[in-house]
Parts: C-alpha cells; structure tokens; sequence
C-alpha cells in the first residue's frame, strides 16, 4: 500500500466514495491505502455527512504548520480487549478534543476529558493520565481542578486510600449541566441588581431587564428539561415479554 501523507485529490477521491455511499474499506482500496488511514481522515473532518474535501486539506496544511500536542496513547489493555482499532481510536480522540475547544474548554482540560471518556473504567489516577497524555503532573493537577469546578469530573479515593483517582459517570453531563444554570441564573440575579442602579426606565436598565428575564426563563426550561431526562429518559427500557 501506499504511504506518505494524503494529497488533495485523495481526499477529493474519499469525498466522492462517501458521497457514492462507499465504505471506508472500499475507498482505501481504491486510494491503496490502509483503512485507518481512511477512517481517520473522515472523522478529524466532520464524519462521513460532513466531510469537504478542500477543507479536510486546509485543515491538514494548518496542522502541519504548527506543532502539534502530543497525542492520547490509547490504553493497550482496553484496546486489545475490545479488539479497537489504535488508530481509529486516536482519531476519535483527535477530533472529540478539538470539539471540546470548540465549545470553549480549554485543549489541556478537553483532552483530559477525552481521556477519562475513553477510558472502559471511567476512572483513572494522575499517574495514569500523565503517562496516557505524556504531560506534567502539575499539568494534570490544573486540569483536573478545572473539570471539578465544573463538575465534569469527581474526585475519590481508590480502595486502599492511598491514591485519588478521578471518575467521569453516567450523571457528569447531568450535574455540570445544573451547574452552568445556576451560573446563567447567578448572572440573572447581577443583572437584577444592575437594573435598580441604571434605572429601569433608561437603555441600559432596559438591556439589564432583557438579560434577565431570558436567563430566569431559558433556565428554568433547562431545569424541567434535565430532570425529565434524569426522572424517565435516563432509566433503562423494561425489557418486553412478550417479544
């Protein structure tokens, strides 16, 4: 098979097999590359219902440019295990991480989010997460604080006490969720405040009161909304019988 990096009209060929409704094996086949090297390409850029060509390109250039961050080492044990593909598994990592910054958590924090969400266990110690992201200790302490203050991570002790190990579970998007309403409704309340300062009558009270209101009422749809998914999507379905 052929080696090197993927030029433009490969990755033109792989958005033409996806738009054929090829598979990726297929179009490794037709590119004589290695199926991974396929797989990965299509979801660093957006899967295969969002996958551009051109811009695929663009991205690769922008990332030969600049150094790049030292990559997740996938777990060996948990790979083998399941029988994952490493690279496939790095390449969801890559392009989880760089969904994360997108939303606004910073690179070091999204990639110690990725690596507990990898994880089979869902816990792991600081010794651990820095071998798996071949970074400081220090750079794992900040991290994790980070996470925990917006509860995305929990901190425990492991059986014998004598290590912390940090735990992702089921109910982490669920708690940080509530913790950023009760930020937007913390912000609702200032602009509150700010409204008796500036003057309810004024263009800025008025803005104030706009802010608040859409807070106060956006959150509380969040609220109800979290806790039907918590009270009946959340619960596992009932086995049928009669099936």
């Amino acid at each position: 098979m052929s080696g090197g990096r993927l030029t433009q009209q490969d990755r033109r060929h792989i958005a033409t097999g996806l738009a054929e409704g090829l598979g990726y094996a297929e179009i490794a086949r037709r590119l004589n590359r290695p199926t991974s090297t396929v797989s990965r390409e299509v979801i660093r850029n957006g899967g295969a219902g969002g996958y551009l060509a051109d811009r695929a390109h663009q991205a690769a250039e922008r990332r030969a440019r600049r150094r790049k961050p030292k990559p997740i080492t996938p777990a060996r044990a948990t790979t083998a295990a399941y029988g994952r593909d490493p690279e496939a598994v790095r390449a969801f990592e890559e392009h989880f991480v760089d969904l994360l910054v997108q939303t606004g958590l910073p690179r070091m924090m999204s990639r110690v989010l990725t690596c507990l969400y990898g994880t089979d266990s869902g816990v792991v110690t600081a010794k651990e997460l820095a071998q798996r992201l071949r970074v400081s200790p220090a750079s794992v302490s900040t991290a994790i604080a980070y996470l925990e203050e917006q509860e995305l991570v929990k901190r425990e002790r492991d059986p014998r006490g004598r290590r912390e190990r940090y735990a992702i579970d089921d109910d982490v998007w669920y708690r940080a969720f509530l913790a950023s309403v009760r930020r937007n409704l913390m912000v609702a309340e200032v602009a509150r405040t700010g409204i008796e300062i500036y003057g309810a009558g004024t263009p800025a009270g008025a803005r104030l009161e706009l802010v608040s209101r859409f807070l106060n009422h956006t959150s509380q749809d969040m609220i109800q909304a979290a806790e039907h998914w918590r009270r009946v999507l959340a619960t596992p379905p009932t086995p049928d019988r009669h099936l």
